[in-house]
C-alpha cells in the first residue's frame, strides 16, 4: 500500500527488519514504478507484484517492464499476475475479456516467448489464439537479463485459473478471500491437477498465501481490526466472481445479499455489509489472534 513518494524508505525499513519479499498491489497506485525505487534500495528482498493486471496490458508491455525490474533489481523480481474481474477489465481498462482462463494460459505462454527472444536471441514467432507477437528487430529488443526471466506467479480463485497456475505458472496467489476448507477441497486439487498435465510436482510450484488477520495488543486494536477486516470480507463475499467459495460453506444466500447491497451505492453501504460478518465467518476467512500467536496461526 505504500505510494512511491514513501517507499524507498519503507522497503529499506522492512529488509532491515527482517522480511524476505516485499509486495505492491495494482488498486489506487502502478504496481511497477514502486518497486523499482525499492529495488535500487534494498539488496535482499524479493519484489513482486500481488498483482498487477495482466488484462489491462499486452502481453508485450507487460514483457518489457518485468524484464526491467528483473535487471534493475538483480534477479529478485517476481511478476505476479491477476485476471482481474470482466467489469473492472471492460469499463475501467476498457480493455477486451474473454474465457479468462485460456487467455491467462496464452498470456504467460507468449510472455515467455518474449523473453526467449531476448534472452536466447531466438525469433519471435508466436501465434495464439488471443495473442500474435512476430515482430521483434534488434533496435527494439533489450539486452538480456544475466538473471534470466523473471519467475511468473498467477493468482487464482476459481479452478479453472488455478489450474492454469499449475500448467504454466512459477508461483500460485490464492487469493485472501479463502479458507482452509476450500484450499484443501477445490484450490490444491486444481492446482495438482495443472502441474499434471504438464508434467510437473509441487516441489515445481511456489504457494504464496496473502492472509487476512486480525489482531492488536489491546481490546481496542483487536475492535478495530475486526471491523476493518470484516468489511474486507464483504467486499470480497459480494462479488460473484468469488461465490465458489461462500457456496462451499452454505453461505451463497449472504453472498446474494451483500451482492444487492453492494449495487446500492458506496456512500456507507460498505459499514452495513460488513456487520453481516458474523464471527464464525470471521474466523472462516482470517486469522484472529493476539501478536506473538499470528505466526502459528497462519502457519497452521
Amino acid at each position: 500500500g505504500s505510494s512511491p513518494g514513501t517507499i524507498a524508505a519503507d522497503a529499506r525499513l522492512r529488509e532491515h527488519a527482517g522480511f524476505d519479499g516485499i509486495w505492491t498491489a495494482e488498486t489506487n497506485h502502478d504496481p511497477f514504478l514502486p518497486l523499482m525505487l525499492a529495488a535500487e534500495h534494498t539488496d535482499r528482498v524479493q519484489l513482486g507484484t500481488a498483482i498487477a493486471v495482466a488484462f489491462a496490458r499486452s502481453p508485450m508491455s507487460m514483457a518489457y517492464v518485468a524484464h526491467d525490474l528483473q535487471v534493475h533489481s538483480r534477479g529478485r523480481f517476481i511478476l505476479g499476475l491477476g485476471s482481474q474481474v470482466r467489469a473492472h477489465v471492460h469499463h475501467r481498462f476498457s480493455m477486451p475479456w474473454s474465457h479468462p482462463a485460456r487467455r491467462m494460459r496464452e498470456y504467460i505462454q507468449a510472455l515467455r516467448a518474449i523473453w526467449t527472444a531476448w534472452n536466447a536471441g531466438e525469433r519471435l514467432h508466436f501465434r495464439g489464439e488471443f495473442y500474435s507477437h512476430t515482430l521483434m528487430t534488434p533496435f527494439f529488443c533489450p539486452e538480456p537479463s544475466p538473471w534470466g526471466p523473471p519467475r511468473v506467479y498467477l493468482a487464482a480463485v476459481g479452478e479453472q485459473m488455478t489450474q492454469v497456475a499449475g500448467e504454466v505458472g512459477d508461483g500460485l496467489l490464492p487469493h485472501p478471500f479463502t479458507s482452509v476448507q476450500y484450499l484443501r477441497e477445490r484450490t490444491l486439487p486444481a492446482l495438482e491437477k495443472g502441474l499434471t498435465a504438464s508434467g510437473r510436482t509441487r516441489t515445481n510450484i511456489d504457494i504464496s498465501l496473502n492472509v487476512l488477520v486480525v489482531s492488536g495488543r489491546t481490546e481496542e486494536q483487536m475492535t478495530a481490526a475486526a471491523h476493518a477486516v470484516r468489511e474486507q470480507i464483504a467486499f470480497y463475499a459480494s462479488t460473484p466472481t468469488y461465490r465458489a467459495v461462500l457456496d462451499l460453506h452454505g453461505w451463497g444466500d449472504l453472498g446474494e445479499e451483500l451482492s444487492r447491497r453492494a449495487r446500492i451505492g458506496l456512500s456507507d453501504a460498505g459499514q452495513r455489509m460488513g456487520e453481516l460478518i458474523d464471527d464464525t465467518m470471521l474466523r472462516t476467512f482470517a486469522v484472529v489472534a493476539e501478536p506473538d500467536q499470528v505466526g502459528g496461526e497462519i502457519l497452521r
